[in-house]
């Protein structure tokens, strides 16, 4: 029996564009001007420092963490202190009102359901959990955070390596086959099922490749092992 649902973000519970043409894009203009003006601040020179340690280069100056950072947007790499930094960056932009976090419509009418049947609800994304809480608190139909019982990111380990939802189900209490893990991604769909949890695959996009895993063209469409 499910107990627990985790769900990715992008191309599951919204759009791959929100993130990449929308919240990627405001962080980058917006980067090397927040590293030179709030770098002093204790929550960004936790991160820069990370950087630093990261990069394997403990004196590169501000400048310097500006060109790696940089240098990783460019390489679209995954590393937790430049995610927590987007983060930061993203949390202006939401506060403002720059943007609103994309969430698909038939996402939340299942969410609500399923907490509403007893199942605890979790995220499982690349982006912090800082970010992944900023899109749902301010997504375009309201604050959907309530519906949440916890977050996951890079922080638990990599998301197409099966230990990273060993990690999460021992810090669920719970065994492999009684969470169920949404996603689009064929790599962390493999890792979830090699550790033992059931998957569905988001397939929103007609045009994409599938695997060896149940396939949903929404939420609407998913069902349980025992359905």
């Amino acid at each position: 029996m499910i107990r627990a649902i985790v769900t990715d973000i992008e191309g599951t519970t919204g759009s791959i564009g929100f993130v990449h043409e929308v919240l990627f894009p405001y962080a980058r203009e917006r980067l090397s001007d927040f590293v030179r003006q709030r770098g002093n601040e204790p929550a960004f020179a936790e991160q820069l420092e990370a950087v630093r340690e990261l990069a394997g280069e403990p004196e590169a100056d501000r400048e310097r963490v500006i060109a790696i950072l940089e240098g990783w947007l460019d390489a679209d790499r995954k590393a937790t202190p430049l995610k927590a930094l987007q983060g930061m960056i993203w949390e202006t932009g939401y506060r403002r009102g720059d943007f609103t976090g994309h969430v698909y419509s038939d996402v939340v009418q299942h969410l609500a359901a399923w907490q509403a049947a007893g199942l605890a609800l979790y995220v499982y994304s690349s982006g912090s959990i800082q970010a992944q809480k900023l899109l749902f608190g301010h997504s375009d139909v309201g604050d959907l955070t309530p519906l949440f019982a916890g977050y996951f990111d890079t922080t638990t380990g990599p998301k197409q390596e099966a230990d990273s939802y060993r990690r999460i189900a021992a810090h669920l209490g719970l065994a492999g086959h009684e969470i169920l893990f949404l996603s689009d991604a064929l790599a962390e769909l493999d890792a979830a099922a090699a550790a033992g949890f059931h998957t569905v695959q988001l397939a929103r996009d007609s045009g994409m490749i599938t695997g060896d895993h149940p396939v949903a063209a929404s939420f609407d469409a998913v069902r349980f092992p025992d359905d």
